[in-house]
């Protein structure tokens, strides 16, 4: 393994780790022909995960909502994502875990139940959805016009591979130089963006939608500093309205925490710059994480042969 160069990233598939340049899945594979996969992103901070065992208890639930059972166990998906991280030797990684339902087993009615389902994770340098540029600015958003997929058919709390609507969100936010996009649901109400949770700030009070989006694990971290620093924090149904007329909106994602906005629809907030209550959520996050909030610190010079 010494001779190996995993700098770029380490990943892992059907039992093997690799560099991450070489690892694949056959095209053939559902996962890839069908987009019929889930999968998970936890991220490494300083040398540390943060919420591991909530990412991969995500992970399970939405394996299991899209009937897929990988052989691994959740103890041998964590111990994955570490030595994955391990033979990187990053301290700031992206670590994704993804299944797939894979092929119909020789000589069975090529049905999604009679098909092996593998396992893939990998880990290579940390990705910012929002960049800390644009951050210390705050955000250029828009309200896209395309809806986002009917939760009847697709659910948000599954995180899956449909994005064909958040890919044209993004397209939207291209064509006009904003930085982002947030998407409605077919009844106008606010959802989530392409791989981030919404929130807006009115009178001091942080709302984020109950619906339409995933349950994002720094969701639940924004919530939980609301609760530390007494602010009030409502999980509510958001109209579009409601979101234009905010006093700030930020966002939040693992790759990248709690990310300001400045701008919405060409409206400017504040002064054109995060606002306070944003700007001190986002500060307590980092402060939290620096002290070793709900962290899972890697050891790298214990790594595995296999």
């Amino acid at each position: 393994m010494s001779e190996t160069d995993y700098s770029a990233g380490a990943a892992y598939v059907d039992g093997c780790y690799m560099p991450v340049g070489e690892a694949s899945v056959p095209i053939l594979d559902w996962g890839y022909r069908r987009s019929d996969v889930t999968y998970d992103v936890v991220g490494v901070w300083q040398g540390a995960f943060f919420r591991l065992d909530d990412h991969i208890g995500r992970f399970r639930a939405s394996m299991n909502a899209l009937r897929l059972h990988p052989e691994e166990t959740d103890e041998q998906i964590r111990e994955i994502l570490i030595e994955v991280v391990r033979r990187s030797g990053l301290r700031e990684a992206y670590v994704a875990m993804d299944c797939l339902r894979g092929r119909p087993k020789p000589g069975l009615k090529p049905h999604p139940a009679n098909c092996r389902n593998r396992l893939t994770a990998y880990a290579i340098p940390w990705v910012w959805v929002v960049s800390p540029e644009v951050q210390a600015r705050g955000a250029n958003l828009i309200v896209a016009h395309t809806p986002r997929i009917a939760e009847a058919s697709v659910d948000p709390r599954v995180k899956n591979f449909h994005w064909a609507d958040l890919t044209r969100a993004l397209f939207e936010a291209h064509d006009v130089g904003a930085d982002n996009a947030i998407l409605l649901d077919g009844a106008g109400f606010v959802t989530e963006g392409p791989g981030f949770n919404v929130f807006a700030v009115q009178d001091g009070r942080v709302i984020t939608p109950d619906r339409g989006a995933l349950e994002g694990i720094t969701r639940r971290s924004v919530i939980e500093l609301c609760a530390e620093l007494n602010i009030a924090c409502e999980v509510r149904p958001l109209t579009v309205e409601e979101l234009r007329a905010a006093d700030e909106v930020f966002l939040a994602t693992t790759a990248g925490g709690v990310m300001p906005a400045s701008r919405l629809d060409g409206r400017i907030m504040g002064n054109d710059r995060p606002g306070p209550v944003s700007t001190r959520l986002r500060a307590q996050y980092w402060q939290n994480r620096a002290a070793g909030w709900h962290a899972t610190t890697v050891d790298y010079s214990e790594r595995t042969t296999a």
